[in-house]
C-alpha cells in the first residue's frame, strides 16, 4: 500500500491508498470475555496467544460502556452486545467506521434472522455452521462481499440445503463447481 502526502495552507496531510481489505477481524465473545468465534484476516495478531490476549483487552475496555466505537491498539472497533454475546468488526485506524458498522449490523441482522431473534450463547453455539456459512457471505479475506441481510440468509439457507461435500461424488462436485462459476461470471 502506497501512501501520498500533500501540503495545504502549512499542514502536512497523509492520505492512505484505498483498499478492499477493510476487516481485519471480527469477532464474537461471551460476557466473561471468552472465545466463541473469532476470524482473523491478516497478521496483525498471528498467534493464538497473541490473538486471544487482544481479545481479552478489547473486552475489558468495551463491555462496561454503551457506545458502538472504539479506537484500541491502532485499530477501529466497532461493536454491539445482544444478551450474553458482544460482536466485534475490527478495521485498521484509517478505516470508514460506516463501513465497519454495516458489516457488524449485517452480521447481527442475519444472525438475528437465523435464531429466530434469539441471539444468545446457547442459540449461537447450536448453530454455529450458519454463523460460520454468514461470515463468509459477508467478508472474504478482509474484502466485504455483502451488506444486506436478507441476502446473506438466503445465501446461507441455499448453502445449507446443499449436500456435504465428503458425501458428494467427483462429477457431483465438479459440476456443482461449474455451476458457481457459471453464476459468479453471470453476475
Amino acid at each position: 500500500m502506497v501512501a501520498r502526502a500533500f501540503r495545504t495552507e502549512g499542514m502536512f496531510i497523509s492520505l492512505q491508498e484505498p483498499s478492499l481489505y477493510t476487516v481485519k477481524a471480527i469477532l464474537i465473545l461471551d460476557n466473561d470475555g471468552d472465545r466463541l468465534f473469532a476470524k482473523y484476516y491478516d497478521d496483525t495478531y498471528p498467534s493464538v496467544k497473541e490473538q486471544k490476549a487482544f481479545e481479552k483487552n478489547i473486552f475489558n475496555k468495551t463491555h462496561r460502556t454503551d457506545s458502538e466505537i472504539a479506537l484500541l491498539e491502532g485499530l477501529t472497533v466497532v461493536y454491539k452486545s445482544s444478551i450474553d454475546l458482544y460482536f466485534y468488526v475490527i478495521g485498521s485506524s484509517y478505516e470508514n467506521e460506516l463501513m465497519l458498522m454495516a458489516v457488524l449490523n449485517c452480521l447481527f441482522d442475519s444472525l438475528s434472522q437465523m435464531l429466530r431473534k434469539n441471539v444468545e450463547k446457547r442459540a449461537l453455539l447450536e448453530n454455529m455452521e450458519g454463523l460460520f456459512l454468514a461470515v463468509d457471505e459477508i467478508v472474504d479475506g478482509g474484502v466485504i462481499l455483502e451488506s444486506d441481510p436478507q441476502q446473506v440468509v438466503h445465501r446461507v439457507a441455499l448453502r445449507g440445503e446443499d449436500v456435504p461435500l465428503t458425501e458428494q461424488t467427483v462429477s457431483q462436485v465438479l459440476q456443482s463447481a461449474k455451476e458457481q462459476i457459471k453464476w459468479s461470471l453471470l453476475r
